[in-house]
């Protein structure tokens, strides 16, 4: 039944196409699929005998069709076809897509050695060249019990969050639209803290002893980026996993360096813990820090954007996606305003990365 429907179709398909005037490449197509399909040979033939080509029909593509399947009777119509377009134009052949714009090559390593010196001298420096702030952190919380990335919604967290002298306070204001007054530990599940700079500095400095290699050109929120691939073993680590503040381990890890072309400021760092020891309760640990500009009193800082903190135990995944809002330069007289109400999600186009940016051709 199934090939008796579909060879009534092709009938269908075909008295719609001997209904109008076929280019060579229509033509083909249908005698093409009617072989494949085991279409009788004389119907081939009726319906070619009622259609009318555009361009002309040679000879070499009708001995093709023939080595193809195409039947005697099928290519004593095509040879007719071929006969009365013999006075029509070739086909022309198809455009070739335009090639690709040169790409941006990759760094020359001299290039690559001076922009790795100069993140490092940034990551130690950055802290100090912050101002004192204060903003809204939001902690989206979701976790996965089935050993799949299927997350569903755990719970929300506001936090003011006060950097002051280099070191970052926090105070939980609000879970699940509630007003509460415990502390940041007392939240519960995964959590993250020195995000303005600690991590720069852990993964950056001289005691790191991080292996650094250019990897891929990137695009983060309309920048082109440097994008360099790092690794830092065990001993030179200075990243601790905490399992429910219990169980403690520090680990070799890796990750990506995303560096602004423009400016050689860094504009994203991950990291990805490698070699956990089986023993350990957590199989999988991972961390994402973006940084945005924000304007603090008319100046331009880059500041953390958005943060995203991943924990494997065993089956259960849980995912901690950290977005900070609404920045404010800190004083002792200042009046600060907080938002009561959880802001929407940042927009994907914030944090997703594009393709290099293609080195435009010389006008």
């Amino acid at each position: 039944m199934r090939v008796r429907l579909a060879l009534a179709a092709l009938l269908v398909c075909a008295c719609a196409l001997a209904q109008q005037t076929l280019t060579l490449e229509q033509l083909l197509s249908f005698v093409r699929s009617s072989v494949k399909m085991k279409m009788p040979d004389k119907e081939i033939a009726n319906y070619l005998a009622k259609v009318k080509l555009s361009e002309r029909l040679d000879e070499r593509t009708i001995e093709d069709l023939q080595g193809e399947g195409a039947g005697p009777k099928t290519v004593a119509a095509l040879d007719a076809l071929a006969n009365a377009s013999a006075s029509l134009s070739k086909p022309q052949p198809k455009a070739a897509p335009p090639p690709p714009p040169p790409t941006e090559p990759p760094p020359s390593s001299q290039e690559q050695q001076a922009i790795i010196s100069e993140i490092r001298e940034y990551a130690m420096n950055y802290s100090k060249s912050l101002p004192d702030f204060i903003c809204t952190q939001v902690t989206r919380k979701s976790i996965a019990q089935t050993g799949q990335d299927d997350f569903h919604p755990a719970g929300t967290v506001l936090e003011h969050l006060t950097y002051f002298d280099q070191q970052e306070h926090y105070k939980v204001t609000m879970v699940n639209d509630h007003v509460v007054d415990i502390s940041h530990d007392a939240v519960g599940g995964a959590s993250s803290a020195g995000d303005f700079g600690s991590m720069l500095k852990m993964t950056l400095s001289p005691k790191a002893d991080a292996l650094i290699e250019f990897d891929h050109w990137g695009t983060l929120r309309g920048n082109l980026c440097y994008v360099f691939s790092y690794r830092i073993t065990s001993g030179n680590s200075g990243y601790t996993i905490d399992f429910n503040h219990t169980d403690q381990i520090v680990v070799a890890y890796k990750g990506l360096i995303y560096v602004d072309k423009k400016t050689h400021l860094i504009l994203r760092l991950t990291l990805e813990a490698i070699d956990i020891p089986p023993s350990f309760p957590v199989q999988e640990a991972s961390e994402k820090l973006d940084y945005g500009y924000q304007n603090l009193s008319g100046h331009e800082f880059l500041l953390p954007l958005k943060a995203q903190v991943y924990l494997r135990h065993n089956r259960e995944r849980s995912r901690n996606d950290i977005e900070f809002r609404l920045y404010q330069k800190y004083s002792a007289d200042a009046v600060i305003q907080f938002d009561t109400v959880t802001p929407d999600p940042l927009p994907d186009d914030q944090t997703k990365e594009q393709p290099g940016q293609p080195k435009q051709p010389p006008k």
